[in-house]
């Protein structure tokens, strides 16, 4: 007879990879019933899927969200449910393609890949500049640490600037009530930071219009950071230099939509982390949860409910 108390659910999706990293873990995999109290959630689209589950497994009491963002499972955060996403599993590729964006623009990349001819002679450096991050998690660490090499003056702008961060961190890290200051110096400026109520269209027409114009703008954390109305009109006018995202609101953004009209902006499609990567930094974060669940100790990326991450 199984013993209940490793019984963990997969659900909606048996993704192999999971399912080995549950059973390696020592948890066993079953299907939803009054003896499974943990559910390793797979789907990010449909949070009204997970709100049902839940009503109808009051039982449960710790469940895994499949990715660092929990914004869409606002409305169901608050239950007497212990929560845990996957926060800082996926920082080092999201900051590498963070990277990868910062550099393109200022070697003005997607102009040249464009080009048949010699065309003009161009490029910036990050070299010794101000960077700003927005956000102090795992990708803001993992994307400072990558900026230590071009001796970049870095400053963090997060809700909680005394908390600990990347040890040995030559920058600053401040609150948001220095966010206009630093803001406007920036050469650089990555926006890493979880989406709040706070941080939503946090970046809009006020805040271009006391950007440096020679300012370039890097979004890999959502959407609806930016007001993306306002950054179509920044980037016409040269409020700002040119600007990269791998979010947008919608996903995917539509064909018509006037963002792809813009030379200066560079989108990639939520590809900061594929499939591939995150199937694997999923799985490993699975094994670590799963072993600390069944031996009951504190379990990694629990969601605060009233912070929103």
């Amino acid at each position: 007879m199984p013993d209940s108390n490793n019984l963990v659910a997969l659900e909606p999706s048996k993704v192999p990879a999971y399912l080995d990293a549950i059973t390696f873990a020592g948890g066993q995999v079953a299907e939803l019933s009054n003896d499974v109290e943990a559910l390793i959630w797979t789907d990010y689209s449909k949070p009204e899927l997970l709100a049902e589950t839940l009503d109808n497994n009051p039982q449960l009491k710790w469940v895994q969200l499949p990715f660092a963002g929990v914004d869409a499972f606002k409305a169901i955060l608050d239950r007497p449910i212990t929560f845990t996403s996957a926060k800082r599993s996926y920082s080092e590729p999201v900051a590498e393609h963070a990277l990868a964006l910062s550099l393109a623009l200022a070697r003005i990349l997607p102009e040249r890949v464009r080009d048949q001819t010699w065309g003009r002679q161009f490029a910036d450096s990050f070299f010794e500049e101000d960077v700003l991050i927005v956000g102090g998690g795992g990708i803001a660490e993992s994307f400072a640490s990558m900026l230590e090499p071009f001796r970049s003056k870095v400053v963090v702008v997060r809700k909680r600037p005394d908390e600990a961060f990347l040890p040995g961190f030559q920058g600053r890290v401040v609150g948001f009530e220095d966010f206009d200051v630093e803001v406007a110096k920036a050469k650089l400026v990555l926006l890493a930071c979880a989406l709040t109520d706070q941080t939503r269209f946090l970046f809009d027409k006020r805040v271009f219009s006391i950007m440096r114009n020679d300012a370039y703008l890097v979004n890999v954390a959502r959407g609806e950071v930016v007001n993306q109305e306002d950054l179509v009109e920044a980037l016409r006018s040269g409020a700002i230099s040119a600007a990269a995202t791998d979010v947008t609101y919608p996903e995917p953004l539509p064909d018509d939509h006037a963002m792809w009209q813009l030379d200066n902006l560079l989108i990639t499609p939520h590809t900061a982390d594929t499939k591939e990567i995150v199937t694997a930094l999923f799985a490993e974060r699975l094994g670590v949860n799963v072993t600390a669940w069944l031996a009951g100790k504190e379990l990694t990326g629990v969601v605060n409910p009233q912070l929103g991450y």
